[in-house]
């Protein structure tokens, strides 16, 4: 079921102006934050490609049949089979898991508040936005904040009685090495736990309310095929026993993080039997991922920021709308235009900073690619201009 409510709201031109020229303030942070985030990024990444290199060449290959003291403090690599001596279990509902570590997933059926706004601007610079919320029922394992709905009577969601949690299992073994839960909170938990009728009707009277299981999940309420505001469902997914690879310090019996001298880190769990090659090599793709995330940020943050700086010339000629909408076009291609031409350049300062080298050949090849695209634009003019006097 769905309800909705329509708003209907109008800015006069002069307010119109006032907060664009408050825009423009937040316009020059939000470009200066996004030239520092850039920049950073790319020392980031220097530096994490730098410490992955470093280890790459350090790490020791050690079997996990035995504990060598002679190992301590070095940057080991390690597989084994991967074990609990005691299962991970949520003592609130009586779950338990053969394997490494569980977590548990708290769904709660709420109200959720959608909007859509709809702006038409007026003869004179006023603008009048239409604005319709829409209140649905869904399934969330976030609370929502029902005060904070633009109609409340009707929608209210109850507090959330049960939590995401996570439990680790204990006395934990990969040949004669213990390691920690730091460790094991490494380890993606992506196998699903279904719980059944029998786990259902022993958590009976240990909860409030109605509970059963359903599709492999408990469900808090009445009845699963009509769910209410504030029924809830809790699902398992645990980290199985089982091979895993490791790199990191050798700390006693343990792992720990290595501390490269380019500055960064190293512990890598991974599940599964993998080489410490190719432990390094995914994280230098994981590195290489951020990094361009950060960028697209950085970027899309950069072309905001020109926007609110070009706005208040918008909001002037929005007197007359279509003049107002042919200089808005025109503001958007200007910042696309400085976002294109500041972010390459902050990165390419990044670089000279951080790996001149790298920056000095790019820097060459891209003079190299500039001559030959203006040597082969002038022949091919030169070209033009002979063809009508041979013919």
């Amino acid at each position: 079921m769905t309800d909705t409510y329509t708003e209907t709201t109008t800015k006069g031109w002069g307010s119109r102006i006032g907060d664009s020229i408050k825009g423009v303030l937040f316009g020059v942070v939000l470009i200066i934050l996004s030239c520092i985030g850039l920049f950073w990024n790319e020392g980031r990444a220097v530096q994490t490609a730098k410490s992955l290199a470093e280890g790459a060449g350090l790490v020791v290959d050690i079997p996990p049949t035995s504990v060598d003291p002679g190992n301590e403090g070095k940057l080991v690599h390690v597989t084994g089979d991967m074990k609990a001596g005691i299962q991970p279990k949520d003592a609130e509902f009586g779950v338990s898991a053969d394997g490494l570590r569980l977590v548990r997933t708290v769904e709660m059926y709420q109200w959720v508040q959608e909007e859509h706004s709809e702006t038409k601007k007026n003869v004179g610079g006023s603008e009048e936005t239409v604005t319709t919320y829409t209140y649905v029922r869904k399934w969330s394992d976030a609370p929502i904040d029902s005060s904070r709905f633009k109609v409340t009577e009707g929608h209210v969601n109850p507090a959330k009685r049960y939590n995401d949690a996570t439990f680790a299992g204990g006395e934990v073994t990969l040949g004669a090495f213990r390691p920690g839960e730091r460790v094991v909170a490494m380890l993606p938990a992506r196998q699903e736990l279904r719980v059944d009728a029998a786990m259902a009707e022993a958590l009976r009277g240990r909860v409030n309310g109605p509970v059963e299981a359903n599709d492999g999940r408990f469900y808090l309420g009445a009845d699963p095929s009509q769910p209410r505001i504030g029924d809830m469902r809790i699902s398992y997914r645990f980290a199985p026993a089982g091979t895993v690879s490791i790199v990191g310090r050798q700390a006693g019996s343990d792992f720990g993080d290595y501390q490269t001298r380019a500055g960064d880190t190293l512990l890598l769990v991974r599940p599964g039997s993998m080489s410490a090659a190719d432990m390094f090599k995914a994280a230098e793709r994981e590195n290489t991922v951020i990094t361009w995330i950060i960028r697209l940020v950085g970027v899309v943050a950069m072309f905001i920021g020109f926007a609110l700086i070009l706005n208040p010339l918008v909001v002037v000629a929005d007197v007359v709308p279509l003049i107002g909408n042919i200089l808005g076009a025109g503001a958007s291609l200007v910042s696309l235009m400085a976002t294109a031409v500041l972010a390459p350049l902050v990165i390419a300062i990044a670089w000279f900073w951080y790996r001149p080298l790298v920056g000095i050949i790019v820097l060459v090849a891209g003079g190299i690619v500039a001559y030959g695209l203006k040597h082969l634009a002038g022949r091919r003019a030169a070209a033009r201009q002979a063809a009508p006097a041979a013919a």
